[in-house]
């Protein structure tokens, strides 16, 4: 019972699957396959046949793909509610990207061919998969324009933020290393440092060593501007 339980928890935690009534998330809950995924250990290989729709249930990871020059390039950063595979869901395919556990991770696996059953029974999801790629399109988009309209110190201290609710502590280890963080916030490992330095000294976080980070004033990291 408490595993169905924890089916249908994550099932409700994905935007496709949002809004269904009960009966047919209970049915979506019957196709889940739970996965813990410890930190350091990867979800999926490129290359890896890919076959199932990815449902975070909790934590964090970077979907990266390697350039022609083998340098590693973050895509995208998956935390609770995200999911990833969507396209692999109507093709035979392969995977192009990675995806590394950046926390003790917990994910709900849907394959394939019962995703398409599904669509079958529940015209509803199709469109909310439709509608929640729309979404990711329109995010990916607003995250391009903060970018461009917000401070790289109001970037990080959002990020922290939220890595510190994701992780349900203030006192945590950067998941990201400075360099991806850099790259996923549109700004350079040396800015990064140089933030992290700033806000230590006003006493909005404190740090030990390099990663370890502990957010003192919450709200004080919610009103940085610059």
């Amino acid at each position: 019972m408490q595993e169905n339980h924890d089916a249908i928890a994550c099932v409700k935690l994905v935007p496709i699957f949002q809004q269904l009534d009960d009966d047919t998330i209970t049915a979506v809950a019957s196709l889940v396959q739970d996965r813990h995924v410890k930190k350091g250990e990867f979800v999926f290989m490129a290359g890896d046949h890919a076959d199932s729709l990815i449902i975070m249930a909790h934590g964090q990871v970077k979907v990266t793909q390697s350039s022609a020059n083998g340098r590693e390039q973050l895509i995208r950063l998956l935390q609770t509610g995200d999911f990833d595979g969507e396209s692999v869901l109507f093709e035979d395919t392969e995977r192009q990207t990675s995806a590394e556990a950046l926390t003790d991770t917990q994910i709900c696996l849907i394959t394939r061919d019962d995703f398409q059953k599904l669509i079958k029974q529940s015209p509803a999801v199709a469109i909310n998969m439709l509608n929640a790629l729309g979404k990711r399109v329109a995010d990916l988009e607003a995250q391009a324009a903060a970018t461009l309209t917000t401070s790289v110190g109001e970037r990080l201290a959002n990020y922290l933020v939220e890595t510190s609710s994701e992780l349900e502590t203030n006192d945590f280890d950067l998941p990201l290393q400075k360099k991806d963080l850099a790259l996923y916030l549109g700004t350079s490992p040396e800015t990064i440092s140089r933030k992290l330095k700033q806000f230590s000294t006003s006493g909005l976080i404190s740090q030990r060593g390099r990663n370890h980070i502990k957010l003192n004033d919450v709200d004080g990291l919610m009103m940085v501007e610059n």
